[in-house]
């Protein structure tokens, strides 16, 4: 499912609220191992763009 997640994320980073709610999605199927690793990876990838909303969904999941 994590590199399912990573591809949705990447078809939507074009749009800032596509981008949230997918990346919100991701927490409801995802496990904490992944979580991590899509933490790191959202923040290698996308911290340049979206750095608030990477840091408003991760902050509130608590990975």
């Amino acid at each position: 499912m994590l590199e399912y997640v990573k591809t949705i994320l990447l078809k939507v980073s074009f749009d800032r609220k596509l981008f949230e709610k997918e990346l919100r999605k991701a927490f409801k199927v995802l496990i904490p191992e992944e979580l991590k690793q899509l933490k790191q990876w959202c923040y290698e990838k996308f911290s340049e763009m979206y750095l608030f909303v990477l840091n408003k969904v991760f902050s509130r999941a608590q990975v």
